[in-house]
Order: C-alpha cells, then sequence, then structure tokens
C-alpha cells in the first residue's frame, strides 16, 4: 500500500495539539484492525478509524491512480470521538 500526502500539512497537523501526530504516524492505523467506511460522495473519500500507538485516530482519505497503480491520498486525521470509538469498538 502506498501513501501520498501534503508534508507540511502533516507538520501542522503534528505541532496541533487537538490532532497530535502527522500523516507519517497515521499510517500505522492500517497496521492493525480498523473501522473503515465511506465519508462522502464527492470526492470519493473513506474514513479510517484504528489505532496509532495507544490512541484511537480517526483519518480521511482518497483512493486515488497513478502509473505504478493505487494510493491513498491522506487528506486530513483526529484523535477519534468518543462516538467514533464506540463504532470502532462495534464493528471490530
Amino acid at each position: 500500500m502506498r501513501f501520498h500526502f501534503d508534508p507540511q500539512k502533516s507538520q501542522r497537523l503534528r505541532e496541533n495539539p487537538r490532532r497530535g501526530i502527522g500523516f507519517e504516524e497515521a499510517q500505522k492505523i492500517f497496521d492493525r484492525p480498523y473501522y473503515l467506511d465511506q465519508r462522502s460522495d464527492w470526492p470519493e473519500q473513506y474514513r479510517a478509524i484504528g489505532w496509532v500507538g495507544e490512541r484511537l485516530y480517526s483519518l480521511i482519505f482518497e483512493i486515488r491512480e497513478d502509473d505504478e497503480g493505487e494510493f491513498y491520498h491522506l487528506v486530513t486525521l483526529w484523535k477519534s470521538t468518543r462516538e467514533e470509538e464506540e463504532l470502532y469498538a462495534e464493528n471490530t
């Protein structure tokens, strides 16, 4: 699985206390069981809820394609809300 993201946005997310990590760390969501749903139809975006270290995060991404095939374009992330924590617990 390949990932793409804006490095400057990743740095801003890491520095934001309400986020706490950048896209580099957020890729770890896909290393463990995660909950996935479709966030919007246009643009077609997905939400993955999963663990990074000891904290549950929500990550918005798009599936894009280039000459090398599909990749995940990471859009934004945040520490999961209580509702998202419950959704994760019920579905994984």
